[in-house]
């Protein structure tokens, strides 16, 4: 058995869902292929509109920087999908734990695995380890995955762009 974090990987998926919204559910669920989990759900009508639901509510926690108001965010959210933890084999992956119920909709297991593993994220690295990229006017949101804890942009692209305006504001 091993135990599945959810962490790096699930706050991952949230951030590219939030940076880049899919424009079906078809696409949601491309992209949480695309990202680690190996499930896939029954389609319901309203499955695109729930999980941008689920997102918008993770970017209230996103844009929290206060870490208890973060945390009451985490645990409000968290509640509304919270299970004991149960053992599972699915999918070739052997004996694993998930933190939900066995519920077969794709918004409730994403609220739950984006919850929890944001939760482990920031519990693990540090409350403030989440965030907006730094280079205006971009918006994007930024896990910080980096070993000492210090990035501050989405892309290597932002990154360059706020050095060179670094740069050319000392010369003007």
């Amino acid at each position: 058995m091993h135990l599945n974090p959810y962490g790096e990987y699930a706050v991952l998926l949230a951030a590219s869902l939030a940076n880049e919204w899919p424009e079906d559910r078809s696409g949601i669920e491309q992209r949480t292929l695309e990202m680690g989990m190996t499930m896939t759900f029954p389609a319901a009508s309203d499955d695109h509109a729930r999980v941008r639901e689920v997102i918008d509510d993770w970017l209230r926690v996103v844009d929290e920087s206060e870490p208890a108001v973060r945390a009451e965010l985490l645990n409000s959210q968290m509640a509304e999908v919270g299970a004991y933890p149960r053992l599972t084999d699915h999918d070739g992956e052997g004996w694993h734990l998930h933190y939900r119920d066995d519920v077969q909709s794709l918004p409730y297991v994403l609220k739950a695995i984006i919850n929890v593993g944001t939760s482990l994220h920031l519990v693990t690295r540090g409350m403030s380890r989440l965030g907006r990229c730094e280079a205006s006017p971009c918006t994007n949101v930024v896990v910080d995955v980096t070993r000492n804890g210090r990035q501050r942009f989405c892309s290597v692209r932002c990154a360059n762009r706020a050095a060179v305006r670094r740069h050319r504001a000392r010369f003007a």
